[in-house]
């Protein structure tokens, strides 16, 4: 609007101030334009004191979408999810009472499908980086996540639009939960799950859908939505231990300030949600996610702890254990938090007793 009557914010003031004390009207103003919104705001703008709040709008989160997919079972409120994110609209073009492979041939695996659409648009409308934004995004999706490897794949500095990125929660700077902000361990990753799966999963065979061979493709997209719901579902299950957290409803000692991945110098000593509690940001709990259907929790508690033994190096009867598997999880040993995906997707989020 504005870009088409420029004049028009100064017409809004002119509004306002006439109206002023005439009229119970409010103006709401909502854009995706994040730089845009911020600045209609600054001093020298027209509409400059006239916002009595300010707010960012974020998708739903995963409870909150949840509410959206009634109809469906928990895991498949999880897949669908990691499909679409937490944008109301893409939610609202699931379709509960067909199958997931109905609905991702309808919305992704045809000519014009309205999925791939959307991440088109979102790409072209709400990143207003330029073109190295875009670039740098593609890097993060296909995997290149160390700061050296996004500028090898952009071939230019890639710090403000990485700022730009992080600044319109698209993309976000990731190190070891309890780790200072200047730890050299940054890597960065993709917050979306939507724009992950269209960057990450759908893109890779966009070019031959719209050549027609998408009912061919289906299944191998079906199949590597695996290793996509792999991060999902990580982060879902951090995200349910805050929330317990905030709640009073973690079993663990302490006031809880923090809860992140955590990684070792070693490859393989990958803790999914450390959480850390007190002044001194102690380790009081270590958690591992699967999204295989069923797991072992017994096994996941065996090899947690001796990634606590060799990277945190810490006595492993000190820490508290989850563990998070899509439907089942077998041989529970007591004092263990076992979640599942009735928990990270329940429609009612209220905190749930520990």
């Amino acid at each position: 609007l504005v870009g088409s009557s420029p004049t028009l914010p100064g017409t809004l003031r002119a509004f306002l101030d006439r109206s002023r004390g005439q009229t119970r009207l409010r103006l709401l103003l909502c854009g995706s334009a994040v730089r845009h919104m911020h600045t209609l705001q600054e001093e020298r703008q027209p509409l400059f004191g006239r916002f009595d709040l300010s707010l960012a709008v974020h998708p739903f989160d995963q409870h909150e979408a949840a509410g959206m997919l009634d109809r469906l079972a928990p895991p498949d409120r999880a897949l669908v999810y990691g499909i679409v994110g937490g944008m109301p609209l893409y939610l609202s073009w699931w379709e509960q009472d067909e199958t997931i492979d109905e609905n991702l041939g309808r919305l992704v695996c045809e000519p014009g499908g309205r999925l791939m659409t959307e991440g088109d648009l979102v790409l072209r409308t709400d990143i207003d980086g330029g073109e190295y934004a875009r670039q740098v995004l593609h890097a993060i999706a296909t995997g290149r996540t160390q700061y050296g490897q996004i500028k090898d794949y952009v071939r230019v500095e890639p710090q403000r639009p990485l700022e730009r990125l992080i600044e319109l929660r698209l993309v976000e700077r990731i190190m070891p939960v309890g780790e200072s902000e200047r730890s050299k361990r940054r890597s960065y990753r993709i917050v979306d799950p939507f724009v992950r799966f269209h960057l990450g999963t759908a893109a890779r065979y966009r070019t031959e859908i719209e050549r027609g061979l998408g009912p061919s493709i289906l299944p191998v997209m079906r199949e590597a939505l695996g290793d996509h719901m792999g991060d999902v579902w990580e982060d879902a299950f951090r995200a349910e231990l805050r929330r317990r957290a905030a709640a009073g409803a973690l079993p663990v000692d302490g006031d809880v300030v923090a809860v992140g991945a955590w990684w070792g110098t070693v490859n393989d000593n990958e803790i999914d949600a450390l959480v850390l509690a007190g002044r001194s940001a102690t380790p009081v709990m270590v958690g591992e996610a699967k999204w295989a259907a069923t797991a072992d929790a017994t096994s996941l508690v065996t090899a947690l702890r001796r990634k606590v033994d060799r990277g945190l190096r810490l006595d492993p009867d000190s820490l508290g254990y989850a563990v998070c598997a899509r439907t089942t999880l077998t041989r529970l040993d007591d004092g263990v938090l076992a979640l599942t995906a009735d928990d990270l997707f329940a429609i009612d989020s209220r905190p749930i007793d520990s």
